[in-house]
């Protein structure tokens, strides 16, 4: 779901090497205080810990809240990455197990930024979308390795697997929510690959 963009300023223009140190300063400051839960935090804080201006700041980018979905979109970004890798270390199967894992820890890293949330869809940033299909690419293709090399059922879709996921992280919190949508996410892996290499058990 890389956009374009991160490479460029506001304006569109590609970014000198200067720029882009300043750039990802920015991104580095905001990223911090984003997984510290920080949601008041005012664009002249995360400029001011960056160590340029907030003038610099505009200049990349034109409201905080475009810091702060950039911010969530490289979170997404280095997530699926670091999904599709595991498939060469440890095989589709376990690839997948361990994506699954990692994006209920990022469903509960997010409990907390609600406010953060809902500042980036006031500003019909098209981020979440990019996000859920980013995920769901990731599936998709983890489970088509999967199928392939006969560790997974070829029946089921990403989008399906990322709905079921979805309705786990979804609900509502609990103390017991993060142990049990963990194990629940386990259990949708065993379910995935236990009439591998392809079809539903028989009834």
């Amino acid at each position: 779901m890389t956009d374009p963009s991160r490479r460029s300023g506001a304006s569109g223009r590609p970014l000198r090497a200067d720029a882009r140190r300043n750039r990802d300063a920015l991104l580095a400051s905001a990223r911090e205080a984003f997984r510290a839960g920080e949601t008041e935090i005012r664009v002249e804080e995360i400029a001011q810990r960056a160590g340029v201006s907030v003038g610099t700041l505009y200049r990349h980018f034109e409201t905080r809240e475009a810091v702060l979905a950039e911010v969530y979109r490289g979170e997404v970004d280095e997530l699926c990455a670091a999904g599709l890798a595991k498939a060469g270390e440890h095989g589709p199967a376990e690839a997948l197990r361990l994506f699954l894992l990692d994006l209920v820890d990022h469903a509960a890293a997010s409990r907390g930024l609600a406010v953060i949330f809902e500042a980036i869809m006031a500003t019909a940033s098209p981020v979440f979308d990019e996000a859920r299909a980013a995920m769901e690419s990731t599936m998709s293709e983890l489970l088509t390795a999967g199928a392939t090399n006969g560790a997974l059922r070829g029946d089921i879709s990403g989008r399906a697997l990322l709905r079921a996921l979805s309705s786990i992280c979804g609900v509502q919190a609990t103390p017991e929510w993060y142990d049990d949508s963990r194990r629940i996410a386990g259990l949708l892996h065993d379910g995935l690959t236990a009439s591998a290499p392809g079809t539903p058990r028989p009834r």
